[in-house]
């Protein structure tokens, strides 16, 4: 407690044991921050590098700068299908992640809102499937693609990727929390049918969920390797983690090894750009959380 003096608080007092528990939580923090940024780090600076100089100098450190070149090859290189593959990503992450956004959207707020036989039962499969790891669906997902006769085609990856377990779990339980059945009675009332109860109401309220089912799926979809590695084999289908692999693994056939550096280095872009662009939806979100 602080004692006044004068007229003037002052500060209380820290034992020793509060002291070292804070250093300690920090230095924990501030390591998970290093192993974190070191990589990242590492791969700005060396997608820099003139050719030539990626294995000589400081590895952390700028030399011998020459980005500019460096883009210009990876975007020029067996005629331009680092272009395709961006092209491929943004194509599987957009409209996979906002069909499996309005899917989440409206499965969650139907387990919330809606009392029917077998709710639990079908809310727990969805939960207990969250708990399974992607990569256990890939096999299974591949023989029914090759069923239908959808492998090697885009649909072969769109589809799969328009599901989220984890979204539909995290939109119930927003929705259970921010969309009140007063207003939803209230819009019945008024003579609003489900759908426009669902878009005009429930909607919005759930947006700050929206947004993060949305940014979960967009970086899944364009960090995925497995699966689009399974069913794609033609190279213009392909995403941009599958072709940056084909060229790793190419650097004894002639492929230069900061083409791949630096082809890392640019996928990371759209997520900047992502996070940036949709971050104050998170604090609209956090202020309406605070103010109700």
């Amino acid at each position: 407690m602080s004692v006044i003096r004068a007229g003037r608080p002052t500060r209380p007092t820290r034992s020793g044991t509060e002291i070292a528990s804070r250093a300690a939580v920090n230095g924990v923090l501030g390591l998970m921050a290093l192993y974190t940024l070191i990589p990242l780090w590492w791969l700005f600076v060396s997608a820099t590098k003139g050719s030539g100089y990626l294995y000589t100098g400081t590895p952390l450190w700028f030399s011998h700068f020459d980005l500019v070149a460096n883009i210009r090859a990876v975007f020029s290189f067996e005629g331009g299908v680092f272009s395709t593959w961006l092209a491929n990503s943004a194509l599987y992450s957009l409209v996979g992640a906002t069909v499996s956004t309005l899917l989440s959207a409206m499965a969650g707020y139907a387990l919330s809102k809606f009392s029917f036989r077998g709710r639990e039962s079908v809310f727990n499969v969805i939960l207990a499937s969250v708990l399974i790891p992607a990569p256990m669906f890939a096999l299974p997902l591949f023989l029914l693609m090759a069923k239908l006769d959808l492998t090697n085609s885009y649909w072969s990856v769109l589809l799969p990727s328009c599901v989220s377990p984890f979204g539909v779990y995290l939109c119930r339980i927003f929705a259970a929390a921010s969309v009140p059945d007063e207003l939803l009675e209230a819009a019945r009332l008024d003579g609003a049918g489900e759908q426009r109860t669902f878009f005009g109401i429930a909607l919005p309220l759930m947006a700050p969920a929206l947004v993060t089912v949305f940014l979960f799926q967009f970086v899944g979809i364009w960090n995925n390797y497995l699966l689009p590695s399974l069913m794609l084999n033609t190279p213009s289908r392909l995403p941009v983690t599958v072709g940056l692999v084909q060229w790793r693994s190419e650097f004894a056939n002639g492929v230069p090894p900061l083409l791949s550096i630096t082809g890392a280095a640019l996928s990371l872009v759209p997520f900047l750009v992502a996070f940036i662009s949709l971050q104050r939806f998170w604090r609209k979100g956090l202020t309406a959380g605070a103010v109700k």
